[in-house]
């Protein structure tokens, strides 16, 4: 995976809230809060059904921590200004992903008659407060449909690796960025408000089937990606690393993880396999309609 050196950032469309000490983690939101519920269900009794409402993310938990009081953080505009600097930071990666994520679907949308309206991706260190409520980096990646906007601590792609096993790399950072974008697409042609309080699991259920939409939409936009004029190429390697992130936050594997065993009753983002043949489907096709549920 690489930049294209001589495309220009545009950052903003993220803002960085890194280092501000705002908002109140969730006591009992982290870890699989929202319209799909995971971890909070398992780790701490809590019924999906009376939060499923709040946030669409991707069911995984992640640690971050605070910069220290008075950390000095040069503003995006000043250090990502092209290609290459997304070559050379995660942060300026971040805005490089969002901005060809948001070229494509804006192409799609128009290619379909339709006016695609950009979400934010949000950046922030420890806990931040969203539309949607106080958000903690404990809860991993997830987007708010209230304020149409992405939230990211740039800790749970270490989290990613450490605790859940996966590669990483450059593109599973992609993988997890084009999934929520997903979810905001979904929201955008009114899937989120059609399946809102559906609270049945299971490795068929509605919720299900709405992250594996979300992992198949990021596979359409690996399929465009060079077209966008942001990244030069998409290697075997990157395509490797994307299918094992979407392998990594499988229900199954999560439920090893956390609880020693697997009950696919419960499961609503679906198994690793699951995941990653939906992601496959989208990078093979490149097609849109290749994600209606089936």
């Amino acid at each position: 995976m690489s930049f294209n050196k001589r495309a220009r950032l545009d950052t903003s469309q993220v803002e960085d809230r890194r280092g501000r000490r705002t908002g109140t983690a969730m006591a009992v939101g982290g870890g699989g809060l929202g319209i799909i519920v995971l971890l909070a269900a398992l780790l701490f009794g809590v019924d999906p059904g009376m939060l499923q409402d709040v946030f669409v993310q991707s069911g995984m938990p992640s640690q971050g921590s605070l910069p220290a009081s008075g950390e000095n953080i040069e503003s995006l505009a000043e250090v990502c200004r092209t290609g290459e600097d997304a070559n050379q930071r995660q942060d300026c990666r971040v805005v490089g992903y969002v901005n060809s994520i948001q070229a494509f679907w804006a192409e799609e949308f128009a290619r379909r008659g339709s006016t695609y309206s950009p979400a934010k991706t949000v950046l922030y260190s420890g806990s931040t407060q969203a539309a949607c409520g106080a958000a903690s980096a404990a809860m991993g990646p997830f987007y708010c449909p209230a304020d149409r906007s992405v939230y990211l601590d740039l800790a749970f792609f270490e989290q990613l690796q450490t605790r859940f096993g996966a590669m990483g790399g450059p593109f599973a950072e992609a993988y997890v960025l084009a999934h929520e974008y997903g979810h905001h697409v979904q929201n955008l042609v009114g899937v989120l408000e059609q399946t809102r309080g559906s609270g049945a699991t299971g490795p068929r259920s509605v919720a299900v089937q709405v992250e594996l939409q979300a992992d198949c939409l990021a596979g359409v936009w690996v399929h465009h990606a060079t077209s966008t004029g942001y990244l030069t190429e998409v290697t075997e390697q990157d395509i490797a690393q994307s299918l094992d992130a979407a392998a990594s936050v499988g229900d199954d594997q999560i439920q090893r993880e956390t609880q020693g065993y697997v009950s696919p009753e419960t499961w609503t983002h679906g198994s690793s396999a699951q995941r990653q043949a939906a992601l496959k489907t989208g990078m093979t096709t490149g097609d849109l309609s290749s994600c209606s549920p089936r």
